[in-house]
């Protein structure tokens, strides 16, 4: 089946590494032959093309311009009955109010996969919703019961992301990776990895560690640039902050890094603790994938994903957070249990191999 991905395209984050990975293992799912369309061609675009995928530009389209939302319609529907395409995903609900009437149009079944906490409130969900999918996919049963109440039908399916376990690193390259950011063999090293957005805790973290300066040996690090003006404005008041408690030589701002599995290979505890519920959370399959311990807080995502085998779920405040992290940072053996389940329990939510297989599998049965 030649099968087209329609998305945005102009950040990095959870959902373009999905669309990357869905191409990496397109091995696996011999059925579907992929193509992407984007607006946008940045990182994303990059990374399909060097993956061997091929990337149709739609152009930038704006939902307060009309003429721009039905040009790229006419142009996006030649360009599927062109190419011969049989089935179409829209992931999340802005390409599929866009696109997907174009997709109708040129008479192919179209998919929504749902990545976004669903609250059948916001103006995009209600102007995709006035038309079902043909079939509908998202990430874990929280996000799946709330996309019941805006379609009791079909049924949303479940379908993780495939994430490997990465090679592990040899112990010179895993020492260099660490004294790169200047990080010492007895240092106790957290690593954040996510877009420069508020809710994803990076405010939270540093109030967490302002109750942890007693403790000498730890430094975080924390990958991920801005990508929009606020996450700027949202980095600049960050770096303000930990200066203001004292933490700013303990705190490394790494930017935005193409090289986080190494980075998490290398650092000794993974921490984004959100503060409003995180989807589902592709990063901490990424991390326990990687043998890393995980601190999250709760509710979201992370509560389909973190058990106590493998690490902490808190509440959304400085002390709780603050208190699981002294649990790992002086523990070394409370570490090592922890990081030794990361691995299986990757293996049991997201394996490359099964996870697409049933991806071709939904695919193919959504689309009969």
């Amino acid at each position: 089946m030649r099968l087209l991905h329609i998305y945005g395209g102009n950040l990095y984050g959870g959902v373009e590494r999905l669309l990357a990975s869905l191409q990496e293992w397109a091995p696996l799912a011999p059925d579907l032959d992929q193509r992407f369309a984007l607006c946008y061609q940045g990182r994303l675009a990059r990374e399909l093309s060097a993956h061997g995928a091929s990337v149709h530009a739609l152009g930038e389209v704006h939902a307060s311009r009309p003429w721009q939302v039905l040009g790229a319609r006419r142009q996006l529907r030649r360009w599927i009955e062109h190419n011969q395409i049989q089935a179409a995903i829209c992931h999340s609900w802005w390409p599929y109010a866009v696109f997907a009437p174009a997709a109708r149009r040129a008479g192919i079944p179209v998919g929504l996969w749902v990545h976004e906490t669903t609250t059948g409130r916001g103006w995009l969900e209600r102007w995709a919703g006035r038309r079902r999918p043909d079939f509908l996919l998202t990430w874990g049963t929280g996000m799946a019961a709330a996309l019941h109440r805006l379609f009791p039908q079909p049924a949303a399916e479940i379908l993780g992301p495939p994430v490997p376990i990465p090679p592990p690193l040899s112990t010179a390259a895993r020492a260099a990776a660490r004294a790169q950011q200047g990080a010492a063999s007895g240092d106790v090293v957290l690593l954040q990895a996510s877009r420069f957005e508020p809710w994803k805790g990076h405010g939270l973290l540093i109030e967490a560690l302002a109750q942890l300066r007693d403790l000498p040996s730890w430094q975080l690090w924390v990958a991920g640039g801005a990508q929009r003006p606020h996450e700027a404005a949202y980095g600049r008041a960050l770096r303000t902050r930990a200066a203001q408690l004292g933490l700013q030589e303990r705190i490394h701002w790494l930017g935005e890094r193409t090289d986080v599995s190494r980075l998490m290979q290398a650092a000794d505890i993974f921490c984004q603790p959100n503060t409003e519920p995180e989807p589902y959370g592709v990063v901490f399959l990424e991390a326990l994938a990687a043998g890393l311990p995980v601190v999250a807080t709760a509710p979201g995502g992370a509560t389909e994903i973190i058990t106590p085998a493998c690490g902490y779920l808190t509440a959304p405040e400085p002390a709780a957070v603050a208190g699981a992290l002294r649990a790992c940072i002086t523990n070394p053996g409370e570490r090592r249990r922890l990081a030794a389940a990361g691995p299986d329990r990757a293996r049991e939510l997201s394996d490359p191999a099964r996870q697409m297989r049933r991806y071709q599998s939904l695919v193919l049965e959504g689309t009969r």
